[in-house]
């Protein structure tokens, strides 16, 4: 039986057939290895392997986790002063990527009745970097909670300063820091959730200052990259080496928590730790 003849595809065929694919139809995980769908990861987005929690834009986590959320401070972004326009294309970029005009979006958020300030770094904004107006949103929603008496949960995922601006970045770690210590003052919860990836200056300031520090599984936790550090030390790290799992049994971390119970995990906390009445001035 003769078979019948193959033709191939024609040029303008086999364009058509890749535009039918559709984009990141599959992904594989960073932690693990396994290579999977991306609808395999679940609403959740976590690697059916090994529970690793991928990345998702802060617009992402708001639907996942909070029962209502109203954004704060949205106009606040990169301040005019910084010209460089290599600088200016990754920020404009950023914005278009992240639907956000600086790495971190704010705002009055509630789970299960219980109502707080939220703040989400979002790692797709320039890997969340703490910029200057980053850390003025920040210090707002401190500010902010603080005036009203209020909790606040703030999800890290940061590479850290934001060298474009130079030491205006890294004075934002002790201008966030004033305001967490006020807040702190005033007898109030701060819950951190430490993300993928949470290091440098952010890791060494107001990641690790909250009362309740949780983190996603396997998220990447520390300071120094690992690539400086081995070439500091001249020795080759473990391959679990700043993962939230290591700084867990470091006591750096209270507890993980996989994404799909954090929304139950956090409506406990903050329903345990509601503030005390704020106590009514009184003329002397």
């Amino acid at each position: 039986m003769l078979q019948p003849k193959f033709t191939p595809p024609t040029a303008a065929e086999l364009k058509k057939r890749r535009q039918a694919i559709p984009d990141r139809l599959a992904q594989r995980c960073p932690v693990c290895g396994k290579t999977f769908f991306r609808f395999q990861a679940g609403r959740c987005m976590t690697c059916p392997g090994c529970g690793y929690a991928l990345r998702i834009t802060a617009r992402k986590r708001v639907k996942l986790l909070f029962d209502t959320f109203a954004e704060t401070h949205a106009d606040i972004t990169v301040p005019d002063r910084f010209t460089d326009p290599a600088y200016r294309a990754k920020i404009a970029q950023a914005e278009k990527k992240t639907k956000l005009k600086e790495s971190v979006l704010t705002g009055w958020a509630t789970i299960a009745d219980q109502r707080f300030a939220a703040g989400i770094m979002d790692p797709f904004f320039i890997m969340g970097s703490l910029g200057s107006a980053t850390g003025e949103k920040i210090t707002r929603l401190f500010e902010d909670a603080t005036k009203a008496h209020a909790p606040v949960v703030l999800f890290t995922a940061s590479g850290g300063a934001r060298m474009q601006e130079g030491i205006v970045s890294l004075m934002q770690m002790a201008k966030v820091s004033q305001a967490v210590a006020a807040h702190s003052a005033a007898g109030l919860l701060y819950i951190t959730v430490l993300c993928d990836p949470t290091t440098g200056g952010v890791t060494a300031s107001f990641a690790q200052q909250g009362d309740i520090i949780l983190a996603e599984p396997h998220a990447l936790v520390g300071f120094a990259g690992r690539r400086v550090i081995e070439q500091t030390i001249h020795a080759q790290l473990p391959a679990d080496f700043q993962r939230a799992e290591t700084v867990l049994e470091h006591g750096f971390i209270d507890a993980i928590v996989p994404r799909d119970q954090q929304k139950t995990v956090l409506a406990r906390l903050l329903r345990w730790h509601q503030p005390a009445p704020a106590k009514a001035v009184t003329s002397a």
